[in-house]
């Protein structure tokens, strides 16, 4: 794990650590790790969301069983890599 240092109005600092107090966070880093996670899943979400409307744009194709095994396959990694990171 990397250190990253940042500056912050009082007003801030003030919000973290009532937050932190509030929601029974250990640090400012952990409370702060936890909003980027929030965000990333964010962004995540909005780029599958684009996609799967790309995808009704084109024309259909049918779903062969090798198809729904990669999408399975590709899920349980995606899936398992996420839950080695929490």
């Amino acid at each position: 794990m990397t250190t990253m240092n940042i500056s912050l109005p009082d007003e801030m600092k003030a919000f973290i650590e009532a937050q932190m107090t509030a929601e029974g966070y250990a640090s400012a880093s952990e409370y702060l790790r936890t909003l980027i996670r929030d965000a990333q899943k964010r962004q995540a979400k909005q780029a599958l969301e684009a996609k799967l409307l790309e995808g009704l744009e084109g024309p259909l194709v049918e779903m062969t069983r090798e198809d729904w095994d990669s999408i399975q396959r590709e899920a349980q990694e995606r899936f398992d890599r996420e839950q080695a990171r929490s």
